[in-house]
């Protein structure tokens, strides 16, 4: 029977009239060509079942860039015209050509500089030359100490005689200085200058405004500042040596720096409290601007190349504190002020004291002077500096808050202009959480729960803060309060808890500064569920603050600390929110949820520290909603009366906040 019912079932499957026909229906279905347009919407069916499974058309604009920096674009290679003189020195006065040499020197050199190329090719030979005598002089030295010390006896020599050569050129100097007019005031600078040449010219500017000593001294400022960059002399130039003493060094750069807007000043009759940018641009066509500008761009290019090269901080801060002065002037050459500008940003954002602060009141001045022309382009360098460093908060907590701080500040000078791209700012904020939402991808959630991201919310979190009141800025606090919900609700679990934590700090601080009611009872609320248990946890505390992480360790989790924690900052955020709304009419009905669930936390929980602190939290609660009913019945008007129950309590309330 097994054998023959086989027998039977293949028979069937082959022979079957209604089997051979679905077979025929199927072979059709296979073998049909299928139509370029079949095609087309076939690829496109697939296409949407795989981003949308239950096929409903939904329409999400792709947002795949999450860098909170490319907001912005600008092209940093664009330069701004400039109609000044060349760089390099400035020519002197043709009665000291026996110091800077005759003209067929000054031809010859500039001859040879057009075959600068070659010049280059040979100087990088040379220098390959230099390093592998170098290597093998070193290898003497390491061998034979005597050697070494041969050396050394041979170079202090040389240094003792080139102390002696220049004390009598000193003398020298100084004897040629008496019998020389005013008008030649720098005939007296030889080929190398000393320090009392360089005294010498300072007293000569100081008391006479000598133009020609002053050219003197500003060629000599630029090859102070170019010192460490350059290693052979320029043409028409009076030093072919360079500057070899340090006291000269310095002399040259603090005269310059103290004295020299003031120089400026009193050659084109401007006075020394003028900060107006209209004084110097209405001297532009007359003789005396002509005269003075070339050398008023030496001096601010030369101090900002020296602010490119110099490291030590309290040089720094000294020079842009003094270029600060002069500020009227930057703006007669705006490729001038560009590169400051850029410089400042940078010192700004990586500085710290007294530097970081010079630098932003340059900023803050320039674009107070200029009626906001440099405005979007301060906005943008500083902002991206703000995020660039802003990610690194556990090291430089207090600094993050300075740079958030000014860069608000900085916005304030043009709220109309930084309300706009305020905006633009949240909604690239809001697309990178949405996009965090829909596609929960790790590098979009990592990009959400960095230091970058919260610092950017706290950044316009305060701007709001600070100009709601005066501004209308309400678009911008609806923004905000939807994209910190989002983050909030986004990592729920107990290890971001100071996230959570800060969600609802910046919460109360828009509702106390608009004075729009925000909730954050249910978020307060969910971290009194963190394991506030009977359990009381391990002993031992949190040891890092919560205000300086994002994420939490696993560890700490099971601490009595990190249940402290979650309930002192629980009542004391809560109490923050109620205090807000104490004197409000309709506060009763506000405490009567959280008062509801704080009491049933306060029967679970066993640990009497924490019973203690709710306790006390939920009978100052219930003694401000007892005072604010008594003086609700007592008042004549009904709730539909708006203007009355807005001014309700309202003379007491500011009485007690001021």
């Amino acid at each position: 029977m097994g054998k023959l019912g086989k027998k039977a079932r293949k028979f069937a499957k082959k022979n079957l009239q209604s089997v051979l026909r679905n077979k025929r229906k199927l072979n059709s279905k296979f073998k049909r060509k299928a139509s370029k347009r079949d095609n087309q919407d076939i690829e496109e069916n697939l296409e949407n079942d795989a981003t949308n499974p239950s096929n409903e058309r939904i329409v999400v604009e792709e947002f795949q860039d999450t860098s909170l920096d490319a907001l912005f674009s600008e092209d940093d290679s664009e330069v701004l015209g400039d109609d000044s003189d060349s760089d390099g020195f400035l020519s002197e006065d043709s009665s000291f050509s026996h110091v800077i040499g005759s003209d067929n020197e000054n031809e010859n050199y500039i001859g040879n500089s057009n075959g600068a190329s070659s010049l280059s090719v040979q100087n990088k030979d040379i220098c390959a030359d230099l390093l592998k005598k170098a290597k093998k002089l070193n290898k003497l030295k390491e061998k034979d100490p005597g050697f070494s010390k041969f050396l050394e006896s041979y170079n202090m020599k040389i240094e003792q005689t080139e102390d002696e050569e220049i004390s009598s050129d000193d003398e020298k100097s100084l004897d040629r200085v008496q019998p020389v007019d005013n008008n030649s005031a720098c005939s007296h600078v030889g080929k190398l200058l000393t320090s009392a040449s360089v005294d010498s010219l300072c007293k000569v500017i100081k008391e006479q405004c000598n133009v020609p000593a002053l050219t003197c001294l500003i060629n000599a400022y630029r090859e102070a500042c170019h010192n460490d960059s350059e290693a052979i002399s320029v043409s028409g130039c009076v030093f072919t040596h360079g500057i070899q003493k340090s006291e000269t060094f310095c002399k040259i750069l603090m005269f310059m720096l103290h004295e020299a807007d003031t120089t400026f000043r009193r050659l084109l009759g401007i006075s020394s409290s003028s900060s107006r940018k209209e004084t110097v641009l209405d001297l532009k066509n007359t003789t005396k601007w002509l005269s003075v500008r070339p050398l008023i761009k030496s001096y601010i290019r030369s101090t900002v190349f020296l602010l490119n090269q110099v490291t030590d901080s309290e040089i720094l801060a000294f020079s842009i504190c003094r270029l600060r002065a002069s500020i009227i002037f930057l703006f007669a050459f705006p490729s001038l002020l560009r590169n400051l500008l850029k410089i400042s940003v940078h010192l700004w954002a990586t500085g710290h004291g007294s530097l970081s602060s010079h630098s932003f009141l340059i900023i803050h001045d320039i674009v107070s002077a200029s009626s906001s022309n440099w405005f979007d382009f301060c906005f943008v360098k500083t902002y991206k500096a703000f995020i660039n460093h802003s990610q690194f908060v556990e090291r430089k907590f207090e600094h993050i808050h300075f740079l958030r701080n000014s860069f608000v500040e900085l916005c304030c000078l043009d709220v109309q202009k930084s309300s706009n791209k305020a905006m633009t700012c949240i909604l690239h904020l809001g697309k990178i959480l949405q996009n965090g939402w829909q596609t929960k991808k790790k590098e979009v959630v990592k990009t959400i729960c960095s230091w970058q991201y919260i610092n950017c919310i706290d950044l316009w979190v305060t701007f709001i803060s600070a100009n709601i009141h005066d501004y209308d800025l309400q678009p911008l606090l609806y923004m905000i309060v939807q994209i910190i919900n989002g983050v909030a609700l986004l990592f729920p679990g107990p290890r971001y808890l100071p996230l959570r934590l800060r969600c609802i700090q910046w919460l109360n601080k828009l509702s106390g500064s608009s004075g729009v009611f925000i909730p954050v009872t249910s978020l307060v609320l969910d971290v009194l569920e963190y394991k506030i248990t009977k359990d009381s946890g391990k002993s031992g505390k949190v040891l890092q603050p919560m205000s300086t992480t994002i994420k939490l360790p696993k560890h700490w989790l099971k601490s009595r600390g990190f249940q402290e924690e979650c309930v002192s900052s629980a009542i004391e955020l809560l109490s923050e929110h109620f205090a807000q709304w104490s004197y409000h009419i309709s506060f009763p009905e506000l405490a009567t949820a959280p008062l509801i669930h704080l009491k049933k936390v306060f029967e679970r929980t066993s640990v009497e520290s924490f019973r203690r602190v709710i306790k006390r939290f939920i009978d100052q609660v219930e003694l401000n909603i007892g005072f604010v009913q008594k003086k609700r019945e007592e008042v004549p008007f009904s709730p539909k009366d708006q203007q009355s129950v807005e001014s309700f309590l309202q003379v007491i309330s500011h009485l007690i906040h001021l």
